[in-house]
């Protein structure tokens, strides 16, 4: 696996361990999944009840959720609940009705004693560990596709986790002397993790109190009404508040704080980054690796990581303390004002490099986002081409969608809008078979040259809707990993809702650009095949339990305007039916040509060549280190830089026929 994915996944995993996710303002109770759950069913696409199929794929994911490792259970513990009967199922699905949820309730019984039992196992692996560090190698982390048969096998994977931690926070923290002390630690922080999330099965506090009723029994509801909602199908979700926020700033690109990002360190909480444009980086006076120790005078000794947290938020423009301390120096303290920060990383990347007498641009945009302050995907990138356009003749333009995996939808219909005339960009399709258009009806196109959008398996959902319509239309070709991701299905959500009663998002229906595709399942196709550093992992819709079929409807190039009011049919037939859209084919006949031209190049670099031996090596299994992989073929994107030789191509073939 390459090192960006690797670090993609310890990211992923690093967050689910930093954050206590299922605390909410307001407490769930029992009689609020049936509830919740009626609210979704009442718009999916496909599931209106409870039925024996759903409870058993809600058992089977109740445990996966909690043992996604397979390092608490062993499989003569689960095979009851993932083997259930057909008529015990129906018998959940009658008790469901009635509020009954003890089947689940069981389950979790289950799960405190596979908690205290790994709890008591750690103590003594740990202690081992402790004073024979030397003696063990190091090991990686791993995920197990099945239970553990016995108590030993488990044993020997607890282990195998605890060497793993331990080794990474020796790396991480720069631990050269490696003294008990140093081990004691390592240990001191990772349990507080586990217990972290442990406590909402457990049911008890961080001091192994018994947790008031309505507060247990808010947790009970949460992991029950995850394992529900995913039964659904592969995108159907319940989230927790605290989740619900952190999707917020991610598909809005900005947050409300002073733009530091903290980890619990094995001596408290560390600064590991700051935000660009974040008031704390403006100030010039904090690094990465200082300590926070105060906030606002006040002592963060015996805080817990989301205690310290929640003391950094509140209201935009307010005024924050922070003491720090550094190696080496004294104790200092900053006063800093929260603001709204954007966040620039994860928006429009610009770039460009010239060709003959103008430029090609290069545009890389992590996903389709939008926030109130008029900051949004389909500006940015308007704004970008005029800048570029500024800078001299723009010959050609690359989107680079390889790492999008989506966002807003009606920022996919105006960043495509910006591209082709009037015209359909998506059909959508639901549950009872109605069907809407979602149409471009500007009719001014802001770049009409030659286009390639970048593509690779991790390329999803709107990032698909945009590729497939200019493909659609010709506008533009596609060039990347074989396929894209194949999410072509459409959610509701209430995530973006700050004061809703439940956050949740459930697939409502599928949807198809103007040619009737659907990217589920299948993805968009590349016109030219250009491998990414993707393409030997099995990514992709296909790959998901519970993922709906992939299906078709009725092109739209001639807009059949069934969706539209009668008041407004008038103006849509006058003003928007005579300057529709029609698909070209200027660029797709150069196809044959550029493919030939991209695979000779391709045959000849000798980084490239290096690239494929990398990724046959990946999709054979074989092992990489990580010192020879990426040096190996050199630093340059390979497949921008083909893209940009692909592009020239087209330039030239555009101009030799006219």
């Amino acid at each position: 696996m390459s090192d960006d994915v690797m670090k993609k996944i310890l990211f992923f995993l690093f967050i689910q361990f930093q954050f206590f996710l299922f605390l909410s303002a307001q407490n769930l109770k029992k009689s609020d999944v049936r509830s919740v759950m009626e609210e979704m069913f009442s718009i999916h696409i496909e599931h209106k009840e409870l039925t024996p199929t759903l409870v058993k794929r809600s058992f089977k994911i109740y445990l996966d959720q909690f043992d996604t490792s397979k390092i608490y259970l062993l499989e003569k513990e689960v095979s009851t609940h993932l083997h259930i009967t057909e008529e015990n199922a129906k018998g959940v699905t009658n008790k469901f009705g009635r509020d009954d949820l003890s089947d689940y309730l069981a389950i979790t019984k289950l799960l405190q004693f596979a908690i205290e039992r790994q709890k008591s196992w750690r103590q003594e692996i740990e202690r081992e560990l402790l004073l024979q560090p030397e003696s063990v190698e190091m090991a990686s982390g791993e995920s197990y596709l099945n239970f553990a048969e016995s108590e030993e096998e488990l044993k020997r994977r607890i282990k195998k986790q605890l060497t793993h931690l331990l080794w990474e926070e020796k790396r991480v923290h720069h631990l050269e002397n490696w003294t008990i002390q140093d081990r004691v630690k390592v240990f001191d922080l990772w349990e507080r993790r586990f217990q972290k999330r442990e406590q909402t099965y457990l049911i008890l506090d961080e001091n192994r109190e018994y947790l008031e009723k309505e507060k247990s029994e808010h947790f009970l509801a949460v992991h029950i009404l995850k394992a529900l909602a995913r039964s659904l199908d592969a995108h159907t979700a319940f989230f927790s508040a605290e989740e619900a926020e952190e999707m917020r700033t991610g598909l809005q690109k900005q947050f409300q704080g002073v733009g530091v990002i903290l980890r619990e360190g094995i001596d408290g909480v560390v600064v590991v980054d700051l935000i660009k444009g974040g008031p704390a980086e403006k100030c010039g006076k904090i690094q990465i690796g200082d300590l926070l120790f105060q906030i606002d005078g006040q002592s963060l000794a015996g805080d817990s990581y989301e205690e310290v947290l929640s003391k950094m938020k509140g209201n935009a423009k307010s005024e924050i303390i922070l003491g720090f301390k550094r190696k080496g120096s004294e104790v200092f303290q900053i006063h800093l004002k929260r603001e709204k920060i954007p966040l620039e990383k994860e928006r429009l990347h610009t770039s460009y490099e010239h060709c003959g007498k103008g430029i090609i641009g290069k545009l890389i945009l992590p996903s389709f986002y939008e926030s109130g302050d008029l900051s949004s995907a389909e500006r940015d990138i308007r704004e970008a081409m005029q800048s570029l356009k500024n800078l001299g003749e723009l010959k050609g333009l690359v989107l680079d969608l390889r790492e999008n995996s989506g966002g807003f939808l009606n920022q996919a219909v105006k960043v495509a809008g910006l591209f082709i005339a009037q015209g359909v960009v998506v059909i959508s399709k639901y549950a009872k078979g109605e069907i809407k258009y979602l149409r471009n009806i500007d009719g001014k196109i802001h770049f009409n040259g030659p286009l390639l959008i970048l593509t690779s398996k991790a390329s999803a959902s709107a990032a698909e809707i945009v590729a497939q319509a200019l493909q659609d239309y010709g506008a533009a070709l596609i060039v990347g990993d074989e396929r894209t991701y194949g999410k072509g299905t459409i959610q509701y959500q209430t995530i973006t809702n700050e004061k809703a009663r439940a956050f949740y998002k459930v697939t409502v229906g599928k949807y198809y650009t103007v040619s009737g595709k659907s990217t589920q399942i299948e993805g968009v196709k590349a016109d030219i095949i250009v491998p990414t550093k993707f393409a030997p992992y099995n990514i992709g819709e296909k790959y998901l339990e519970y993922s709906l079929g992939n299906d078709h409807v009725q092109a739209a190039f001639v807009d059949p305007l069934s969706d539209i009011n009668p008041i407004d049919k008038f103006w849509f037939s006058k003003n928007y039916m005579p300057n529709l859209m029609q698909p070209r084919s200027d660029w797709q006949k150069m196809v044959p040509a550029l493919t030939q031209n991209s695979g000779f190049r391709l045959e000849k670099d000798k980084n490239f060549t290096l690239f494929r031996e990398y990724i046959k090596a990946r999709e054979s299994g074989q092992l990489i280190p990580p010192s020879k992989s990426k040096k190996d073929w050199g630093i340059e994107d390979l497949q921008m830089a083909e893209a940009v030789q692909i592009l020239k191509d087209m330039i030239l073939l555009q101009t030799t026929s006219k």
